[in-house]
């Protein structure tokens, strides 16, 4: 049995009801981040989908108006010259020398954006994005016609948004130097995206838990009825 640290068992001894409002949760979020590194705050959305079905999953973007806290790297595939792309905002562009060190498995970027007639020189890589949800796609905004106008919604804080095949959509909302304001207001939005898009072959109740924690925290259990 694995030894629990004591800097854990605080933590844990912090959590004394089974479910807080959201404005709760996140105060005592704050309290229980104490290691010494910067920690992301995650929620985790269990909703009731089976996504093996069609008309029950989960893909959308959310923008965090406080965004993220993190820096990401974006890749552009494109036609387009690579230094007017990376001036605006890429960390990582090309086409054909692009591919080629996709394939090679040279993966050294959090997010890959495209335009829709790039797409089919993409489908042979399918084997090598798609397992590290790297393949870019409409629904998750990463396949679009103004790479530009993308980037700097990626960059100020849109981020994807899909349910696991368990049905539990995972979400980095900030990080935990944010203030408590800021981590509210983007935990709102996130809740307010994935109610906006509930799956149309939903039946019955959508929301099962709704948990948020740090990255090494525990998990607190967010009253579902204070967000109605």
């Amino acid at each position: 049995m694995p030894t629990i640290s004591k800097r854990t068992k605080q933590a844990r001894n912090l959590i004394i009801k089974p479910a807080y409002s959201l404005e709760e949760g996140v105060k005592l979020l704050k309290q229980t981040a104490t290691t010494k590194f910067n920690e992301s705050a995650e929620a985790h959305f269990n909703l009731n989908i089976d996504t093996k079905y069609s008309d029950q999953q989960l893909r959308t973007t959310i923008s965090l108006p406080r965004g993220t806290g993190k820096e990401i790297k974006i890749a552009v595939l494109t036609s387009e010259s690579p230094e007017d792309i990376i001036t605006a905002g890429a960390s990582i562009a090309g086409s054909d020398d692009l591919i080629e060190e996709i394939s090679k498995g040279n993966l050294d970027f959090d997010l890959l954006i495209t335009t829709p007639d790039m797409m089919p020189r993409l489908t042979k890589l399918g084997k090598v994005l798609g397992p590290r949800g790297l393949m870019p796609s409409t629904k998750a905004g990463t396949v679009t016609t103004d790479l530009k106008a993308s980037l700097t919604e990626f960059k100020a804080g849109k981020i994807e948004c899909r349910a696991d095949k368990t049905g539990v959509a995972h979400i980095l909302f900030g990080k935990m130097d944010f203030t408590e304001e800021a981590l509210e207001e983007n935990l709102r939005s996130v809740h307010a995206s994935i109610e906006l898009n509930k799956p149309s072959g939903v039946k019955g109740k959508y929301f099962k838990t709704f948990k948020i924690c740090t990255t090494m925290g525990p998990s607190i259990n967010i009253d579902l009825s204070t967000l109605d």
